[in-house]
């Protein structure tokens, strides 16, 4: 008798957590939400095209930066800070590479102090 108690018991319950259906959440798409993000990765695209050439590396290395802990950090950049590095790029002379990383480690040093990452320490 008490066995079958359990059993009653047992399916009472898992009958009542299987009925308990979530409501699904759909919304349309807007057009501006489509491009932000489509602008995102053309902008990321650009940042790191930028930190792929030679050059860009280099003084990343001379600077005691890895180029792939640089290159992370900007795909972890939010969509405003991405956009304003993109548009200091976009600002620059051709060949500013400097300014470029002047731009990343300005990026690097405030991820730095707000203690999201540790790249200076091991300088």
């Amino acid at each position: 008798m008490l066995k079958a108690r359990i059993i009653v018991l047992i399916q009472i319950l898992a009958f009542t957590v299987a009925s308990t259906v979530g409501t699904a959440q759909a919304a349309m798409i807007g057009s501006a939400e489509h491009f932000a993000d489509s602008a995102r990765e053309q902008q990321l695209a650009r940042v790191d095209a930028v930190l792929a050439s030679d050059a860009v590396q280099e003084q990343l290395i001379a600077l005691g930066v890895n180029p792939e802990d640089a290159m992370a950090r900007v795909a972890a950049l939010s969509t405003e800070e991405l956009q304003l590095l993109a548009q200091q790029m976009d600002e620059m002379p051709a060949g500013g590479v400097l300014g470029v990383l002047g731009v990343i480690l300005v990026v690097l040093i405030i991820l730095e102090v707000l203690g999201v990452t540790n790249v200076f320490t091991k300088l």
